[in-house]
């Protein structure tokens, strides 16, 4: 098992300066964020110009590579491919596959992305819809040698009313994503945490498919729970991702039971990366926060991964 981080929470720094912070700090592996430049919502960033990718831009990534003895562990974009505004899930779909072509340059194994929702639909008509348009995804991403992984993010921020939005956030729906659609997961705990599910649980039943994993953690404010409820706050103040009951923070500083995680990740024989996804609002709003929370996270996670696997 490798340590890794999400490099989507400095996106004003380039590919370069995270890699020199990183390699120094002790990351062994970027998950590199590959959105579109331009703006977008918090914890996007473009790290990777794969919408115009050549053989120049193959070497320079290598020969950073190289230099700071890093490897890239997965490429990230993750957008709503059910979006229902067709326009725009076609360009989503034509960037996924640009993700994929990069991977496949890069050597990398696996582009992570969620399934999404088209929000004005039932959720067994957006299964349906899945069935219809990831095949011929995860087929572009097979015939190159990349796995496509789902991240089991709720993306309750893109319902009107904070409902799920992304259709992986919980094992039933894994059991449909890798059998049916044949899809992999990028694991993380920190939403399964928040929706009630014990994320230790969920390891062993789908180690096959985990072929990525995210290391973000959670802080719960039940009493807050009590008087909201689990779907959050109504009054949101213009932030769709208010829930006003809990938050995410860096791993050591939520619920999340990381010696247990990382133990049951050993256990299963886990030998990819667990990426460190910084969206700590106490150590964010500047890249100095930012790389504080990074050193946070690599001190809680570090002792923990031995340096040879079982």
């Amino acid at each position: 098992m490798k340590l890794g981080m999400l490099t989507a929470c400095l996106p004003s720094w380039s590919l370069e300066q995270i890699a020199d912070y990183a390699s120094g700090q002790g990351y062994q592996c970027l998950e590199v964020a590959c959105w579109p430049g331009g703006p977008g919502r918090p914890f996007e960033a473009s790290h990777l110009p794969v919408a115009r990718w050549n053989g120049e831009e193959v070497e320079k990534t290598k020969a950073l590579l190289e230099r700071t003895g890093l490897e890239i562990s997965s490429l990230a974009f993750y957008e709503n491919n059910l979006i229902g505004d067709l326009a725009r899930r076609e360009e989503i779909r034509t960037h996924v596959k640009a993700c994929i072509d990069a991977a496949q340059s890069l050597g990398v194994e696996t582009v992570g992305t969620f399934v999404g929702r088209d929000v004005t639909k039932s959720v067994v008509d957006n299964m349906a819809e899945a069935e219809r348009i990831f095949p011929e995804l995860v087929d572009y991403a097979g015939e190159r040698g990349v796995k496509i992984v789902i991240e089991n993010c709720v993306m309750e921020g893109w319902h009107p009313d904070g409902y799920p939005a992304n259709l992986a956030y919980s094992p039933e729906l894994w059991e449909w994503l890798t059998t049916k659609l044949g899809l992999y997961l990028n694991w993380d705990p920190s939403h399964l945490t928040w929706i009630g599910i014990d994320p230790v649980e969920t390891i062993r039943p789908f180690a096959k498919y985990i072929a990525h994993a995210q290391a973000k953690d959670l802080e719960l404010f039940p009493e807050k729970r009590n008087q909201y409820g689990f779907f959050g706050v109504v009054d949101k103040g213009g932030n769709p991702w208010e829930m006003g009951w809990w938050r995410f923070r860096v791993p050591g500083r939520g619920q999340v039971d990381w010696p247990r995680v990382v133990d049951r990740l050993y256990e299963v024989g886990f030998t990819g990366t667990l990426s460190v996804e910084h969206e700590d609002p106490l150590w964010g709003g500047t890249p100095e926060k930012v790389v504080e929370g990074l050193r946070i996270a690599y001190g809680t996670l570090r002792p923990l991964i031995g340096d040879v696997d079982l």
